[in-house]
């Protein structure tokens, strides 16, 4: 594989594993016990902690990206 091709794959396993991430812990305003201001949508996050939450994503496409690249370089798994 190219460069170009690992990072196609670092990519698209990062977006998936982000978006399995991202409702990790929040608590929107509607389950708070607290009043929320008027215009505020219910169930927006009160905190998102998006950047832990990168953080997280980068270390688990690690990873996932390690355990690709061990199966397409020692051929682990024969597609034909």
């Amino acid at each position: 594989m190219t460069i170009a091709n690992h990072l196609v794959v670092f990519l698209v396993c990062w977006w998936l594993v982000f978006f399995m991430v991202l409702p990790w812990g929040v608590k929107g305003h509607h389950e708070s016990n607290e009043d929320y201001e008027a215009g505020i949508e219910p169930g927006s996050p009160i905190k998102a902690n998006i950047g832990k939450k990168m953080l997280i994503t980068t270390g688990i496409t690690l990873i996932v990206w390690a355990m690709i690249w061990a199966i397409i370089t020692y051929e682990l798994i024969s597609l034909g």
